[in-house]
């Protein structure tokens, strides 16, 4: 590091540690209108907040039809934060329109009711958000600066210099989520160098989708400390590299209980009559990100077939091994993309395999 980032580092540190009185930060997270990326401010309080019934709505600048306009922020769950330290807060809120109607970006609201239909089946999903670290050139970390790397097959939760590029990242953004109080539950580096994973869950409900939209915000928020950038493009990198996704862990409250595999098998025939359907909804370009990825060989199902298989990780549906010999557990569909948004995920998998009768999804 030269001298002036050694130096910033310092200050900044000198600065955090400066005493507060009974004042309060609140970092309001929220999905901009494209429904990608990010966006946050924060606003000081004179009190600490106890649950997110304290934390007042605010407002954003949106999209609607064309116009600038301004959108009140929903506060929906709070958390630690960990880069401004206790008392302080992140708060994800919810977007809504000047009708008190959900923005376009906003899926949290339409996927909470129906949670809220099925929350006696006690849904828990896991979901595992797999992402590219790159240089701000665009070029993968710790990629040679001309040609490429060796090929991948040895860097899948290895060590080494050599193969596992961004530890320091991974472990700081680990630490980051636990403090936060996310239920993150593990993290491992991926197939091709430079590409990581983490695990989110079991959550249930709705608490899916907030958490992980928020590990999501805490690595963009320490890969900018450590000048580096999180991708969660499908395939962020042509010719034989691995594409990155996002698979579900899904399983109800029958489907854990002794003879549970009959509920799951019954959801896995569900999710094949809608196939097309779900493909459509598991990345924000209605299914055209995927394309890339989905391509039928490495480990990824084709776009165009639905194929489930017990141990399979090259299926589109995969049934765990131990779940298959224990006859109960929960199922992995592997095709939604990393950059899918996980509330329109599990809304979707809700709706099919633990609704009946309901609506084409959206």
């Amino acid at each position: 590091q030269s001298i002036s980032e050694t130096a910033s580092l310092f200050l900044r540190e000198r600065y955090l540690n400066l005493p507060q009185g009974e004042f309060c930060q609140v970092t309001y997270v929220w999905i901009a209108y494209c429904g990608m990326d990010l966006c946050y401010k924060t606003r000081t309080m004179d009190f600490t907040p106890k649950t997110i019934a304290d934390i007042p709505e605010w407002d954003t600048i949106g999209q609607t039809e064309g116009f600038s306009t301004e959108m009140p922020l929903a506060p929906a769950c709070m958390f630690r934060d960990p880069f401004l330290l206790d008392p302080n807060k992140l708060v994800f809120c919810e977007v809504l329109k000047n009708t008190r109607e959900p923005a376009e970006s906003n899926h949290r609201n339409s996927c909470n009711k129906i949670m809220e239909k099925i929350k006696e089946l006690h849904p828990w999903f896991g979901m595992e958000q797999e992402y590219t670290l790159l240089g701000v050139d665009g070029h993968p970390f710790g990629w040679p600066r001309l040609g490429f790397p060796k090929p991948q097959g040895t860097y899948y939760r290895c060590v080494g210099a050599d193969r596992a590029f961004g530890r320091d990242i991974v472990e700081c953004h680990y630490k980051a989520c636990l403090y936060a109080g996310i239920k993150i539950s593990g993290t491992n580096p991926e197939v091709m160098p430079s590409q990581w994973e983490f695990q989110v869950g079991p959550c249930e409900g709705i608490e899916m989708g907030d958490h992980l939209w928020m590990v999501r915000f805490l690595l963009h928020r320490v890969c900018e400390d450590f000048g580096v950038v999180a991708t969660l493009d499908p395939k962020p990198m042509t010719g034989d590299w691995d594409g990155a996704g996002c698979h579900i862990n899904v399983s109800t409250v029958q489907m854990r209980a002794e003879g549970g595999i009959e509920h799951i098998n019954k959801a896995i025939e569900k999710l094949r009559k809608r196939h097309a359907e779900h493909i459509r909804v598991y990345d924000p370009n209605g299914g055209e990100d995927n394309k890339r990825r989905l391509i039928g060989c490495q480990v990824f199902s084709s776009i165009n077939d639905f194929s489930p298989g017990v141990a399979n990780r090259g299926a589109s549906i995969r049934i765990p091994y131990r779940v298959a010999q224990n006859k109960c557990g929960y199922f992995e569909d592997r095709r939604p993309a990393a950059n899918c948004d996980p509330y329109a995920v599990t809304c979707a998998m809700a709706r099919t395999c633990m609704l009946e009768g309901e609506e084409e999804l959206k």
